[in-house]
């Protein structure tokens, strides 16, 4: 099994609990605090791609959500299965997002931005697990979504995000003055889902 040169995802989990552990002590008692939930999201990995279809994947996120900021940690897996090919492909997003909210109440729209960690295992139908190819690449993400909660202990939001962010963007084409600043992106992601806030 081979894997690039990036941080294990166990560590990787292990930094964004004690990241978030102080923001949810910090919490004030008037603010949802924290929740645990599932989602779908709908993936697509190269927009440049006409023809590319979106991918569903599912997941579970946290979130620890203040005032006006927030955390969440985000785990998706999608399957597939290419029996011509003997293959199997696992791919299993990772992401931490700071969450900032635009407005309180029962409507609350927010922008978010982190980072990721998108794992990708290519392992046969027929034979062992462990005699697969796994890849890990990392990449920054960024985007808003709307969050509308039902009362303080349950939220269904939806958010769309833009991922690989590339701040440093080698193109010689003039994008014009706006478009100069802005980064560009590789992929988009849409994402529904609900909290059970405790």
């Amino acid at each position: 099994m081979t894997s690039t040169s990036r941080p294990e995802i166990r560590l990787v989990f292990v930094f964004c609990f004690v990241l978030g552990l102080p923001l949810v002590t910090a919490l004030p008692a008037s603010a949802q605090g924290f929740g645990l939930g599932g989602r779908l999201s709908w993936v697509r990995q190269d927009v440049d791609v006409v023809d590319a279809d979106s991918v569903r994947f599912l997941g579970l996120h946290m979130r620890a959500i203040g005032g006006r900021a927030g955390l969440e940690l985000s785990f998706d897996r999608h399957t597939e299965s290419f029996e011509l090919l003997d293959q199997k492909v696992v791919e299993t997003p990772i992401q931490a997002s700071l969450l900032v909210r635009l407005a309180q109440g029962s409507f609350a729209p927010y922008l978010l931005g982190g980072a990721g960690w998108y794992r990708r295992t290519i392992e046969p139908l027929e034979g062992p697990e462990d005699s697969g190819d796994t890849t890990t690449d990392f990449g920054w993400h960024a985007g808003g979504g709307i969050e509308i909660l039902a009362g303080r202990h349950f939220g269904i939001h939806g958010d769309y995000r833009f991922t690989f962010l590339d701040f440093g963007d080698d193109d010689e084409e003039d994008e014009g003055f706006i478009g100069g600043f802005l980064p560009g992106y590789k992929g988009s992601m849409w994402t529904l889902g609900a909290t059970f806030y405790f």
